[in-house]
């Protein structure tokens, strides 16, 4: 069965600059290989901005961009971005394959303490990607603290979720995320950013891939610049909820 090696780059953002953004990750894209899976933190080319909203890189420079790299690399490469579309702004996650094809998702639960709400048009859609014999769950940070939305219904093995999260805030995201992996009994990726963005708010990263039993298999370092990298076993993964079964004994839902 297919193994995943997946790469998460936890890295500082400058405010509103995205041409500045693209260059710092073409820099650490470059040193990278082997990996099948590559993703940035949320709004990577401007940091989370509301004039983004009016204001950002289009999507096909965007896209572009991830393709190059993906085709380089022969990886999935993704994040999201602020981008202007016919039904409004959105913050999109975007996942491009080295064939060029692009997934997206557009981030349902949009941050009403920041405002999110009123500059950008929230997604409708729960989006399951597939590749390399995997089943991926796209989610971008607010999303993270709604339990129902990412219930796993035995429709996807890994959980990834792109972040601004606030360093005020960072002991809520450790949980919530390791909380994702147990409940649903899935791999959970978590990718923040650091550093200082343009309103003064301190983001410490704290970025961790956590496996269906809760075990942290790559943790970056708070504050810090960091690449982390691991390898997931869908083995592993399908072995554990056989011999665990507790999805079996989920609650019907319907999260719309």
């Amino acid at each position: 069965m297919s193994n995943l090696t997946l790469s998460l780059l936890q890295q500082p953002l400058v405010w509103m600059d995205g041409e500045a953004n693209l260059a710092h990750f073409d820099t650490l894209l470059a040193s990278l290989s082997g990996c099948d899976l590559i993703v940035l933190p949320e709004m990577f080319t401007t940091g989370f901005a509301m004039e983004a909203a009016r204001e950002s890189l289009s999507q096909h420079r965007v896209v572009a961009w991830l393709h190059q790299h993906a085709r380089r690399l022969n990886a999935m490469v993704g994040g999201s971005a602020a981008l202007q579309t016919e039904k409004g702004a959105v913050n999109r996650f975007l996942l491009v394959e080295p064939d060029g094809r692009v997934h997206h998702y557009d981030k349902r639960h949009l941050f009403r303490m920041g405002d999110e709400h009123h500059y950008y048009v929230a997604g409708s859609q729960r989006e399951i990607v597939e590749w390399r014999g995997w089943r991926i769950l796209p989610q971008v940070c607010y999303d993270l603290r709604f339990p129902v939305f990412s219930r796993n219904r035995d429709d996807y093995d890994l959980a990834l979720y792109v972040a601004n999260w606030p360093e005020a805030r960072a002991h809520h995201w450790q949980a919530l995320l390791m909380a994702r992996a147990i409940e649903n009994q899935a791999y959970v990726a978590g990718c923040n950013r650091v550093g200082e963005d343009g309103k003064s708010l301190r983001y410490s990263g704290d970025s961790q891939i956590i496996s269906p039993q809760g075990i942290i298999l790559g943790r970056g370092e708070a504050h810090q610049p960091a690449v982390l990298h691991a390898e997931l076993s869908l083995e592993e993964l399908r072995s554990y909820r056989e011999r665990f079964p507790a999805w079996r004994d989920a609650d019907a839902f319907d999260w719309r």
